[in-house]
């Protein structure tokens, strides 16, 4: 039988500004999002949100940065990061949460416990 051998991500993936995505999204690798996605997206890596950039949708990854505008149920292995020009608005799922005076959060916030 063959060994499935999965890949570390090492692949950094962007959405530029003016770029209007409608549609899920899924990557082993890190994203950087600074246009319009409406859809799911899903990374093994980190997902980083610019401050020109929107997620209409779920977003499940293992670390975030947000600097931008998310509509949606967020979900985050590890450590989610508010800049101080990010909007949330929806109900988050951490393990670990920074958020900069002046972020703007509503919704739920559950934080896992750490081991």
């Amino acid at each position: 039988m063959a060994k499935v051998i999965e890949s570390e991500p090492t692949s950094i993936n962007l959405v530029g500004a003016g770029t209007i995505i409608n549609g899920n999204i899924v990557s082993n690798g890190d994203i950087r999002i600074d246009g319009n996605i409406v859809g799911t997206i899903e990374s093994k890596g980190k997902v980083v949100l610019g401050s020109t950039g929107s997620i209409e949708g779920d977003v499940v990854c293992t670390n975030a940065d947000f600097s931008g505008s998310v509509k949606g149920k967020v979900t985050v292995a590890e450590l989610l990061t508010l800049k101080a020009t990010s909007e949330v608005e929806g109900d988050i799922f951490i393990k670990k949460l920074v958020i900069e005076p002046g972020a703007m959060f509503v919704g739920k916030c559950s934080m896992e416990k750490s081991q």
